[in-house]
């Protein structure tokens, strides 16, 4: 069950009489990273009555006996040990140190007893390999960082990895992403036990959103998984990566691979802990998804540029990855970039200003038809492209002086307003020659491909 659930399962295990449910122990192990272990001491463990949160009790607990040190190299001393745990009704796993190393057999004894007595188990991040390691995710859903998902679910194939979520909430066993989705997590923790207000006044001293909206699809990389490159599909993989612009499917990459479809369904899963064609479309996704942040083309041409056989493809995959339309997020990306980002047209209304005003409950559907809205007038783009030696053309409904020339004030530099019940489209934005050419606007050219012919 992932972040946008309201309720979360019932726990199957009734807590034993020794552990109690206001006491969170966070094992800790040498190696792991300071972050994602400072994230549970910083929730259950600062005392916020004063702010309407429900006191926890916590037990930071040393998962070895070895010097338990950061990646800053920071020293740290436990309170506790393993023996802590037996007294917990919470046990947080942050990240684990390292994904090719196995876990202390001690520990992993420790948390399948707290999981046997009703305990319930948080893996953070890669803390999931973990709670894998000591069988606990067996069978069930979970996720990690989307980078390290390939390989949690090649190394434990029983282990149902989603790694579209930002946490997976089953019960009595909980793991979430990366790095600052462990917050979430913890604050669904809080939300779960005590109700939204506590959660939200959390959140409100934590200086973060009190619920996330969406997964961590929009963080994705290109990056394949890191035991990929000795294993023979990587030339595939590789291929498919730098041909994203052409249409091709499975069939070909098997084909490629000297397989049956059969067989490279199999080892492609194996391989990448995804099905190959869930791969290839969010691979795809995620093309368009920079073409719209970086680049000036219309809808129609990113969904040609990525591969998809057609525009209703692309709004499709793309709605159902990111959550929102091709034309939406390149307007919420643009409204929010930094200075210095990619220059938006000026000769058009501010599309972060229409988008303030639109009701949230429709603002995507509004922008799914600011798609096809008409192209601009065509005065005005001739108007741009005659430069400054030619004659301003009139604009529809400018006053009109003598010998058809505009009046005194339309020599005015004053900016047209634009038509708040007529928006102008993302998708036929009118272009300048050199835009087209690709050499004005600076925008990339993916290997292989020609420039599209101009008129």
């Amino acid at each position: 069950m992932s972040q946008d659930s309201t309720t979360a399962p019932e726990t199957s295990r009734k807590l034993s009489g020794r552990r109690r449910r206001e006491i969170v122990a966070v094992l800790l192990f040498s190696g792991g990273p300071i972050f994602e272990s400072s994230i549970p001491l910083s929730v259950f463990g600062i005392d916020r009555q004063d702010a309407g949160v429900p006191r926890y009790r916590l037990l930071v607990c040393a998962g070895e006996d070895v010097p338990l040190r950061t990646t800053g190299g920071l020293e740290l001393t436990a309170p506790y040990g393993l023996e802590a745990l037996s007294r917990a009704g919470t046990v947080v796993v942050p990240a684990w140190r390292s994904i090719t190393q196995p876990p202390p057999p001690a520990a992993l004894d420790a948390l399948r007893r707290a999981h046997e007595e009703g305990a319930r188990i948080v893996g953070l991040c890669t803390g999931a390999f973990v709670l894998a390691a000591a069988g606990l995710l067996d069978g069930r859903p979970a996720t990690t960082h989307w980078m390290y998902a390939p390989t949690l679910a090649k190394r434990y194939p029983s282990v149902h990895v989603d790694p579209r979520e930002l946490f997976v909430d089953d019960g009595d066993i909980l793991t979430s992403a990366g790095t600052a989705a462990g917050i979430d997590l913890c604050l669904h923790i809080v939300r779960t036990d005590h109700g939204a207000d506590a959660a939200g006044a959390l959140a409100r001293r934590l200086v973060v959103p009190p619920r996330r909206s969406g997964g961590q699809e929009r963080y994705l990389d290109r990056s394949l998984p890191e035991e990929i490159g000795a294993d023979p599909l990587a030339e595939v993989v590789a291929w498919a990566l730098e041909h994203l612009h052409e249409q091709f499917d499975v069939e070909a990459l098997a084909a490629r691979a000297y397989m049956s479809r059969r067989t490279f369904d199999r080892r492609f899963r194996s391989l990448t802990g995804s099905a190959p064609l869930q791969w290839l479309i969010t691979q795809r996704v995620l093309q368009a998804q920079r073409l719209l942040e970086t680049s000036d083309y219309s809808v129609d041409e990113v969904a040609g540029r990525c591969g998809f056989r057609s525009p209703v493809a692309l709004r499709g995959h793309f709605r159902r990855q990111l959550g929102s339309s091709p034309a939406a997020y390149r307007a919420a990306y643009r409204a929010r970039r930094p200075q210095g980002g990619p220059v938006e047209r000026t000769d058009r209304p501010d599309r972060a200003d229409r988008l303030d005003r639109l009701d949230r409950l429709d603002r995507l559907e509004r922008l799914d038809r600011l798609e096809r809205a008409d192209r601009p007038d065509r005065a005005e783009v001739i108007e741009q492209r005659s430069g400054e030696h030619s004659m301003p053309l009139r604009r529809p409904g400018a006053p009109v002086g003598h010998a058809g020339h505009t009046s005194h004030a339309a020599h005015h530099h004053h900016p047209p307003h634009p038509d708040p019940g007529k928006p102008e489209s993302d998708a036929y934005a009118p272009r300048l020659p050199e835009q087209a050419a690709g050499r004005a606007s600076g925008r990339p050219t993916l290997p292989g491909q020609r420039e599209r012919p101009v008129g």
